[in-house]
C-alpha cells in the first residue's frame, strides 16, 4: 500500500515544468534517466526512440526562434479574453532549462520486424511517447523537472538538429531543477482549462 500511495503521489506531482533553476544537472543522472526511459514498452520490441541532447548554443537559439514564431502564430488564432490569457501563459522553459532533449522516433527502424504495426503503424510513435513519459516520471522521482514543448515546427527542428531523414520529432523536452513545486496543473491555476471528472473519460458500451 505504501508503494501504491507513493506511485499515486508521483503521478499527481509529475506536472509540466516551465520555470527552471539554471543549476546544471549531472550528466550521469541524465544518462541514467534515459536508461530508465528505455524500459518503456514498445511495439514488437522495436525500441524506436532516439534521445538527442541539444547543447550547442546556436542550435538552442534556433529552437528558441522556432518556438517564438510558432507561439506568435498560435496566439493569432485566439481572440478577446482567450487571446489575452494565452499571451500571459508561460509555455516553455527554453531560456533557463540547463538540459534540452529532443526525442525522435526512428520511422524506418527494422527492429521488431514490423510486428504489431501492419494495421496500426502509428504504434511505433506511440512507443516513443511511452518512453518520453517514462523518462518524465523517472526524472520527477529524482527531483528533476521536465517540460514538454510542443509549440514547434517538427520539420524545422529536425533540420536544426540535423538528424537522419527517417527520424521524426515526437518531443522537445526542457529538463532541470524546478523553481517551484505544484501538485495542480499550471494551466488549471491560470484558468485556461479545468480537469474533467472520471465519468467524462470512462465510458461503457
Amino acid at each position: 500500500m505504501d508503494f501504491q500511495a507513493k506511485l499515486e503521489d508521483l503521478f499527481r506531482w509529475r506536472r509540466d515544468v516551465r520555470r527552471f533553476r539554471t543549476d546544471p544537472v549531472d550528466a550521469g543522472l541524465i544518462e541514467h534517466l534515459v536508461g530508465m526511459a528505455a524500459l518503456a514498452p514498445s511495439v514488437g520490441y522495436s525500441r524506436p526512440w532516439r534521445f538527442v541532447r541539444v547543447d550547442d548554443p546556436d542550435r538552442r537559439n534556433t529552437v528558441r526562434g522556432i518556438f517564438e514564431h510558432c507561439n506568435a502564430e498560435a496566439l493569432s488564432g485566439y481572440t478577446g479574453d482567450r487571446a489575452q490569457l494565452y499571451a500571459q501563459l508561460k509555455l516553455a522553459g527554453l531560456n533557463d532549462a540547463p538540459v534540452q532533449l529532443a526525442v525522435f522516433n526512428d520511422d524506418g527502424t527494422e527492429r521488431g520486424h514490423g510486428l504489431g504495426r501492419k494495421t496500426m503503424p502509428e504504434m511505433l510513435r506511440y512507443s516513443t511517447v511511452t518512453a518520453v513519459y517514462t523518462f518524465w516520471l523517472a526524472a520527477r522521482a529524482h527531483g528533476v523537472g521536465v517540460g514538454w514543448v510542443s509549440i514547434l515546427d517538427p520539420e524545422a527542428i529536425c533540420r536544426t538538429i540535423d538528424v537522419p531523414p527517417s527520424w521524426s520529432l515526437v518531443a522537445y523536452l526542457c529538463v532541470g531543477f524546478p523553481i517551484e513545486e505544484h501538485a495542480d496543473p499550471e494551466l488549471e491555476r491560470a484558468g485556461w482549462e479545468q480537469r474533467e471528472n472520471a465519468a467524462a473519460v470512462l465510458l461503457s458500451r
